[in-house]
């Protein structure tokens, strides 16, 4: 119904801004990583996807097209509703959750709040199959990789990490910042130097 929202931010709330654009105020609601990004006073645009359940209407924004589309992804899940959705892109950005997808690494979602470790597993479960031929990024903006290549390594890779004591967010964009190993040693010893840095 509405592609984005081009406005002066009129107010930032914690889980919500509003929009003024063309005399009307629009109530998004919006994760944490889109909220710090706008300024009272300033004109944003933000794109939307109006959510409509039991009778209730919500319109949520997103700074990017690849938020948007990674919140309708997690929404199509069974059992993931629009909330558990934005707690999700409050804490990762997209290609952070395609790189657990990638990596098979559930615990890339601890940090989400209202997330469990089962859900963390079903999200993964039911994404990988969504994406697994469509290039999306990981690691570094417009880096396309394929999901499938080189997966085992990258799980093995990111469980060795976690392992050494990384969470499981910082150890899976580690390792999806690596562009090439032969091995999961190298990839390892790769994804170690970037962490080290």
């Amino acid at each position: 119904m509405y592609a984005y929202i081009r406005g002066i931010v009129s107010d930032i709330t914690q889980d919500r801004a509003v929009l003024e654009a063309a005399g009307v105020g629009y109530e998004l609601f919006a994760g944490r990583k889109t909220l710090d990004k706008l300024i009272l006073g300033e004109e944003a645009k933000l794109y939307t996807h109006l959510h409509l359940a039991e009778g209730v209407q919500a319109l949520y924004g997103f700074y990017t097209e690849e938020e948007r589309e990674m919140f309708r992804r997690l929404i199509g899940i069974s059992r993931v509703g629009p909330k558990l959705a934005v707690s999700v892109l409050s804490v990762m950005e997209p290609s952070d959750v395609i790189s657990a997808v990638v990596t098979d690494n559930p615990t890339a979602f601890d940090p989400v709040q209202g997330m469990g470790r089962k859900m963390a597993q079903r999200v993964i479960l039911e994404l990988k199959e969504q994406v697994k031929d469509a290039p999306l990024p990981v690691g570094k903006p417009g880096q396309a990789v394929k999901i499938g290549v080189a997966e085992n390594i990258r799980a093995e890779a990111v469980q060795a990490l976690v392992a050494l004591g990384y969470d499981g967010l910082t150890a899976s964009r580690a390792v999806s910042a690596v562009e090439e190993a032969k091995n999961v040693e190298e990839l390892i010893t790769k994804a170690l130097r970037k962490l080290a840095r």
